[in-house]
């Protein structure tokens, strides 16, 4: 019998295990063999302050310093692109995010130029964030399963949940041929497979939908300077980086997607390739890689941390977006905390845990 089953073993539920094994005797679940297989081992993750709008920025800020800490941020910087006369956007972005605690600034075509080399004409407007860095997501995500192994909670992979019961002792829990276990509370931060997981225990789906984002590795002539800042379309059309003396490159599509294994669609590059020509004089010379994630949004596009309003002792842990290892420190500290019933600290004192209950949804 165990205090906890957190359903899913990527980012979301490694965070929240490691926070809760001091505290409870926990099992992690994961379907597939490798924990993270999913959107955890698939993301081009960056810290951006901005990225996910003004509610997910008290997430991310209280989650800074600790990310700092672990050591697995490297400076990037970020510059959101507009073209000439769209001051009006621009003139919006800046607004949207005053007193957000983000640090970002209005730049005109003479300091970008000196960013982005050979830069087309027609982009004159961009705002930077200086403070934008490249996470260590795997380092992370192994931070986290050593951090939960360690403080007693118990990894069980390959085990895709198929039934869940409740009855006067809590949750009764089949895993198929990985057989029964039994739980007091039961965490859905299954991601793509959150509302499925929460209509096998008997709850209301709440409509957190996977969406694919497309990344391909590109060859290209010149190839990107190394101090090259994430580089953005502030209408949300692309982004890009540099890794490794190639180019990480997405159309920043959301194509609504099944929960599934995603693969990489032709198109989607080609359309991702044809918007970075509209950008830059430089030449593709070859796409080496390319793949695509699911990224899960609940119907408002805000995380869902909390206890069902209507089936007693299923806690969701889900819908985190694309923001959802950037935020992961203090979001699994703050989920932690409401399970547990447990007083907040100083990472999580100012976050407003009514933003991401479920019970939002009625």
């Amino acid at each position: 019998m165990y205090d906890v089953a957190i359903i899913g073993a990527g980012i979301a539920g490694a965070s929240l295990a490691a926070e809760l094994a001091a505290h409870a005797r926990v099992l992690l679940v994961e379907a597939e063999a490798q924990p993270g297989y999913h959107t955890t081992g698939r993301s081009a993750a960056f810290w951006e302050e901005c990225y996910g709008g003004p509610d997910i920025v008290p997430l991310t800020l209280a989650s800074g310093p600790a990310l700092r800490a672990l050591g697995v941020l490297s400076p990037r910087g970020a510059l959101y692109l507009a073209r000439d006369g769209e001051d009006g956007a621009v003139e919006a972005f800046l607004e949207r995010y005053e007193g957000s605690g983000v640090g970002i600034e209005r730049l005109g075509r003479g300091a970008i130029e000196g960013i982005v080399p050979g830069l087309r004409r027609d982009w004159t407007l961009a705002i930077h964030e200086p403070a934008c860095a490249d996470i260590d997501v795997a380092a992370l995500h192994q931070h986290y399963l050593s951090e939960a192994r360690r403080g007693g909670a118990e990894p069980v992979t390959s085990a895709r949940l198929t039934a869940a019961e409740r009855g006067g002792e809590g949750w009764r829990l089949e895993f198929g041929r990985a057989g029964e276990r039994r739980a007091a509370v039961l965490v859905d931060a299954a991601g793509a497979w959150a509302d499925e997981v929460a209509a096998l225990a008997g709850a209301r789906p709440l409509g957190i939908a996977p969406l694919r984002r497309t990344v391909a590795q590109l060859r290209t002539d010149p190839s990107p300077p190394a101090e090259l800042p994430l580089v953005l379309d502030l209408a949300g059309e692309f982004y890009f980086k540099p890794e490794s003396g190639r180019l990480w490159l997405s159309p920043h599509d959301e194509t609504p997607s099944p929960p599934c294994d995603a693969a990489a669609e032709e198109l989607d590059v080609a359309q991702a390739i044809d918007r970075f020509e509209q950008v830059v004089d430089w030449r593709v010379l070859a796409v080496e890689r390319k793949w695509a994630g699911l990224r899960s949004f609940a119907p408002d596009r805000r995380p869902v941390y909390g206890y069902d309003p209507a089936r007693e002792g299923l806690f969701w842990f889900a819908g985190q977006g694309g923001f959802g290892i950037q935020t992961a420190p203090a979001a699994a500290r703050l989920a932690a905390q409401l399970l547990l019933d447990r007083p907040r600290d100083a990472m999580t004192e100012r976050l407003d845990a009514a933003l991401y209950d479920p019970a939002r949804f009625g």
